[in-house]
C-alpha cells in the first residue's frame, strides 16, 4: 500500500465532523482538481509502500477506533483498500472511506461507509454520477462548490438522481460562505451546508 501519512485529527467534514479520526492518506490521484489542497497526493510514486499488517499495528498503537481513507484517491489501491477494511471492521473500528467517484466503491461497502466528492464545474474534473445510485443511507455524497455554476450542477444533479445518504454542499475555502448558506435555505433541497471544520481550526 502507496501511503503519504498517516495523521490523527478532527474529521472536519461529512457525516463524522468533529470526531477524532486516524487518517490514512494515500498516494496517487487520477484527477488534478483546480482547488486540490493536497497536491502533494497526486502522485503514485510518493509516499512509501507500507504493508496492511504494518499499517493496522501502527493504528492499532493510536487507540482510536475511527479510521479514514483518503488521498489523493485511495481506491485506485482498490485490493489493499478492500484488505484493510474487512480487517479493521472485524476488529470493531468504523473505517470511512473518501472517494472523487470516479472508482466503483462497492467492493468496499461491507466493511466501510463511502462519502463520495461528486466534482463539481470549477474543480475542472467529474465524478461518474452512474455511482450515486450505489450510495446506502449509512453513506454520503459531498457537493465542494465555489461558484454559481456549481450551485447549478448540484441542482441539476440532485433533481435527476436520488441519493439514499445525506447529501452535504460545501464550501470551496475562501469563496462566497453565506451566499451558498442563501442558496440552501432557499433550494428547498434536503442538503446540509457544512464548512470545512480543519480549513477554519487550521488542522490537517
Amino acid at each position: 500500500m502507496r501511503i503519504c501519512e498517516v495523521f490523527y485529527s478532527l474529521q472536519g467534514e461529512g457525516t463524522e465532523q468533529g470526531r477524532p479520526t486516524a487518517f490514512v492518506r494515500l498516494a496517487g490521484c487520477n484527477l488534478a482538481c483546480g482547488w486540490c489542497d493536497t497536491p502533494s497526493a497526486r502522485d503514485a510514486a510518493g509516499g512509501r509502500d507500507v504493508a496492511v499488517d504494518v499499517l493496522l499495528d501502527h493504528l492499532w498503537r493510536k487507540k482510536c477506533r475511527t479510521i479514514c481513507f483518503t488521498g489523493g484517491e485511495p481506491l485506485l489501491q482498490i485490493d489493499e483498500v478492500v484488505e484493510a477494511c474487512r480487517r479493521l471492521s472485524g476488529m470493531g473500528y468504523a473505517v470511512d472511506i473518501e472517494t472523487n467517484g470516479t472508482v466503483d466503491f462497492r467492493p468496499v461497502q461491507p466493511f466501510a461507509s463511502v462519502c463520495m466528492d461528486v466534482k463539481c464545474p470549477s474543480s475542472g474534473e467529474k465524478s461518474d454520477l452512474s455511482l450515486l445510485p450505489y450510495i446506502r443511507e449509512k453513506d454520503s455524497v459531498k457537493f465542494v462548490v465555489g461558484t454559481n455554476e456549481d450551485l447549478a450542477y448540484v441542482e441539476k444533479v440532485l433533481k435527476h438522481c436520488p441519493i439514499k445518504g445525506e447529501v452535504f454542499v460545501s464550501p470551496v475555502y475562501g469563496s462566497d460562505e453565506k451566499g451558498i448558506a442563501r442558496w440552501v435555505l432557499e433550494s428547498g433541497f434536503p442538503v446540509r451546508f457544512q464548512i470545512q471544520l480543519h480549513k477554519y481550526l487550521e488542522m490537517k
